[in-house]
């Protein structure tokens, strides 16, 4: 009988997770192959907390000035500029 499951090693003993149906203490062959680890996405960095400005697009509100939103507006309406040229007819 030839069959694949998966299981954990704990020191020199593989618990199985699921029961293969061999009589306790029949011999049998192993061929181990390590399957990769579960990848998660990573999480949030240290100190982080959720609604604190430090952590998010507010972390410059404490020393942001009027010249700040004067750039920010120009930079806006620079973008928003007609770039076409009309075509000669």
């Amino acid at each position: 009988m030839t069959r694949n499951t998966h299981g954990k090693i704990h020191g020199k003993t593989i618990e199985l997770d699921e029961d293969l149906g061999v009589a306790d203490g029949q011999e049998v062959e192993i061929q181990v192959r390590i399957t990769g680890l579960k990848k998660s996405l990573p999480g949030p960095p240290p100190g982080w907390q959720p609604g604190k400005t430090s952590n998010s697009a507010g972390l410059l509100a404490d020393s942001w000035t009027d010249e700040d939103d004067r750039t920010l507006e120009e930079i806006h309406k620079d973008r928003k500029r007609e770039t076409r040229r009309e075509a000669a007819q």
